[in-house]
């Protein structure tokens, strides 16, 4: 890049900061040029260049400091807890980046509009802090115990159309296989054949009938 273009180049940069708005968007546009006619192709530092990048430098943290030294409007703030979930997303984050700024100098400086804007994003109830309305517990409540309830009524209605217990699973069938397995000393050793046996064997249902 020849010093006339590097001239040309300072004049542009001149120009944006003259007319672009005192926000933190502008720093950041400032910036964005800075990196783009700061480094010449060749990477040779000119004298020119190096004014260049010295007035870029320069010229981001005024911009900062205007943006932190102007009062945001109060039709901005204003019924900022009725209109802040509604705001685009994009607007939200330009409001609090603002709010951001101004806090960075003195908040003797802020408005009171100011001070309650920034206290209701950080702290307000809304998003993930929003207040339950009332009767919500109630509503849980409700929900839950219906739902038991639809569960229970589905469980009853498929166990009515279930097949009656197998034969095997009466206690007469079980006691009957106690003295089958007896007769045929089966397991002498620990098991229901053994001497002494106390235990209940085959049998685990309940009578017939019951």
């Amino acid at each position: 890049m020849t010093d006339s273009g590097l001239e040309n180049a300072f004049e542009l940069v001149v120009f944006a900061t003259s007319i672009l708005p005192s926000t933190r968007r502008s720093a950041c546009q400032l910036t964005s040029l800075h990196l783009e006619f700061a480094k010449p192709a060749n990477m040779l530092r000119t004298p020119a260049s190096s004014l260049l990048r010295k007035s870029l430098v320069r010229s981001a943290p005024a911009a900062a400091s205007r943006a932190s030294s102007t009062a945001i409007s109060n039709p901005t703030l204003k019924n900022i807890e009725k209109r802040w979930e509604g705001m685009p997303p994009q607007e939200q984050a330009e409001l609090w980046m603002s709010l951001r700024d101004r806090m960075k100098g003195s908040w003797i400086d802020l408005t009171l509009q100011e001070k309650k804007a920034a206290y209701w994003i950080a702290f307000g109830p809304h998003g993930p802090r929003t207040v339950d309305p009332p009767g919500s517990g109630a509503r849980v409540a409700w929900g839950v115990a219906v739902g038991l309830g639809v569960s229970l009524a589905i469980f009853a209605i498929i166990r009515s159309f279930a097949k009656p217990a197998p034969i095997t699973m009466t206690k007469e069938w079980q006691e009957a296989s106690n003295e089958r397995l007896i007769a045929q000393k089966a397991d002498p050793i620990t098991g229901i054949s053994s001497e002494g046996y106390k235990g209940k064997g085959m049998v685990q249902s309940a009578p017939k009938g019951n």
